[in-house]
């Protein structure tokens, strides 16, 4: 099955490198380059894109804009890409509804693994800027949040202990095989258990599931890695 991508910068030649690059792979399809937001929205809704690149900054619509159009109206997933290393734009595109977070010197690998992943209904949780990103921000949401310290917070009553136990490690960035080996499951029941936390919390995916975790005082700021918490606790 080939992943068709939309690739928006307004910058050309990167644009065209990043096309260039994810183009060579047999499983994905460059179907359309943008220059701005607009028409990144429109190219994903003519070309039926599965996933899209979205610079954060270009002229007119920008990517945080055009991911929140695109998630909001269509069935594609939005990887966003920027040259700044900033904090703000990462929390501001991931409550847009992106599902990760790339800056623009990503290894060749990186980007096309990114584009699999995403596509595979899975978020990038790996990269630093986004870890920094929710133990930063987390604690204070702005207007945009997700409303997790009440809504969600109240539905974390009806996790199962099973269910928390991988929402705390969903928080500490852990793959659906690290989960696995850490409660001693397989991955098909680790996936059940993501499954079941996003639907009774309501959330969309694995960086909201994230995000949530802090914003309801799961977890701790700056306690990512540390051992998660008993079940009841």
């Amino acid at each position: 099955m080939t992943i068709r991508v939309v690739v928006a910068d307004d910058q050309e030649l990167v644009r065209s490198g990043f096309a260039m690059i994810l183009d060579a792979q047999p499983d994905i399809e460059v179907v359309a380059e943008a220059g701005d937001g607009a028409a990144a929205v429109a190219a994903v809704r003519a070309h039926g894109g599965e996933v899209a690149l979205l610079d954060v900054r270009m002229p007119g619509t920008d990517g945080i804009a055009a991911c929140r159009e695109i998630v909001s109206g269509t069935e594609c997933r939005v990887v966003m890409l920027t040259t700044f290393d900033t904090d703000e734009y990462v929390y501001e595109a991931l409550h847009a509804g992106a599902s990760g977070f790339l800056l623009k010197d990503v290894r060749r690998d990186d980007l096309v693994q990114a584009v699999r992943v995403v596509s595979a209904g899975e978020s990038l949780l790996a990269p630093s800027v986004a870890r920094r990103l929710v133990e930063a921000y987390t604690r204070t949401p702005g207007p945009g949040g997700l409303g997790a310290g009440a809504g969600a917070g109240r539905r974390l009553a009806a996790l199962t202990g099973r269910e928390r136990e991988t929402l705390l490690r969903l928080a500490r960035g852990l793959s659906n095989a690290e989960i696995a080996r850490e409660l001693s499951v397989s991955d098909h029941t680790v996936k059940t258990h993501v499954g079941n936390v996003l639907a009774k919390l309501g959330l969309r995916d694995r960086v909201q599931a994230v995000i949530c975790a802090y914003e309801t005082g799961l977890v701790r700021a700056g306690a990512a890695g540390a051992p998660p918490a008993p079940p009841g606790g």
